[in-house]
């Protein structure tokens, strides 16, 4: 197994879905083969506009040959591993290339160094003080310690020395615990949505500087909705529980759906902003994807 690079593109020729696979040509398969049961990163070409550079993780389950596409395979996705980065990571930044060992940049499948995928990791989900959530710490556990590299769990005990295989077990393990990949999901979707809510447009921020809105899978998590941002809107606690259980729900142009079996239709549009229209990022990267609206509806919203 090896770490690599999948370039993709959001105007690509190519039926790429990066949450859940990656289309390639049969000149690539050895080298995307190296791949299957480990890491990738995914990046963006910087002639694209406003390239977002390396923008997400995820692990490659196997690849197949395409069924619908001849001299093609897929590289399919890990269910749940996909993680969009809280900080794209440019192909060049102050301190020059952060893969160093790069052989050739236009080459869409290739394999990285294990020291330049922990240096673009680092960068794109930087290991600092997570945005605050809406519940506290809880005071009463004196073992609690917050999540990092060196502690992902929730409570603090003595680890033995490891060697280095360990430790990148670890650092690994440390990306695919759900409390980690909830804090970078709730960071990513409140700063694209400017911890407002999309459904009220509502921002409210309590007096311990807590945002009180909620970072809400379009698709849950448990039917293997991904940790991208395009499956995710910034609810209020109200919105949220209502979205969840099919009360509300969104169209692909993004007009508020009210449930019929609501027992309170009129005072749920007293909520709703006035457009009733969801209020989403300006950037298109970050709305809302079209395929995860449509779930919602047809799997989770009661008509």
């Amino acid at each position: 197994m090896a770490r690599g690079v999948f370039i993709h593109r959001a105007d690509s020729i190519y039926e790429d879905h990066p949450e859940t696979q990656y289309q390639f040509p049969a000149m690539y398969l050895d080298r995307a083969a190296r791949f299957v049961g480990d890491w990738i990163l995914y990046y963006e070409p910087a002639k694209v506009r406003n390239s977002r550079g390396y923008f997400a993780i995820a692990r490659v389950e196997r690849i197949v040959p395409d069924p619908t596409k001849s001299a093609m395979h897929l590289a399919l996705i890990e269910p749940g591993s996909y993680l969009s980065f809280e900080r794209p990571v440019p192909f060049t930044g102050p301190e020059g290339r952060p893969e160093r060992g790069v052989v050739n940049p236009q080459w869409a499948v290739r394999p990285v160094s294990l020291e330049d995928f922990n240096r673009i990791l680092d960068l794109g989900i930087p290991d600092e003080a997570p945005l605050l959530p809406r519940a506290g710490t809880p005071a009463e556990n004196p073992a609690y310690v917050e999540p990092s590299r060196d502690t992902p769990g929730l409570v603090r005990e003595e680890q033995a020395p490891f060697q280095v295989d360990d430790a990148e077990r670890e650092r690994v393990g440390y990306y695919s615990s759900r409390i980690v990949r909830d804090r970078v999901f709730r960071r990513i979707v409140l700063d694209a949505y400017d911890s407002r809510c999309a459904v009220t447009g509502l921002k409210f921020i309590n007096g311990g500087g807590r945002a009180e809105v909620e970072a809400a899978h379009i698709k849950p998590v448990e039917t293997n909705g991904p940790d991208d941002i395009r499956n995710g809107l910034a609810l209020s606690g109200t919105a949220h529980w209502m979205f969840d259980r099919g009360l509300i729900s969104l169209s692909d142009d993004l007009d508020v759906l009210v449930s019929r079996q609501v027992n309170d239709v009129e005072g749920v549009w007293k909520l709703v902003n006035q457009a009733r229209r969801a209020a989403v990022p300006g950037n298109p990267a970050h709305r809302p994807h079209p395929s995860y609206l449509a779930w919602h509806r047809e799997r989770c919203f009661k008509r």
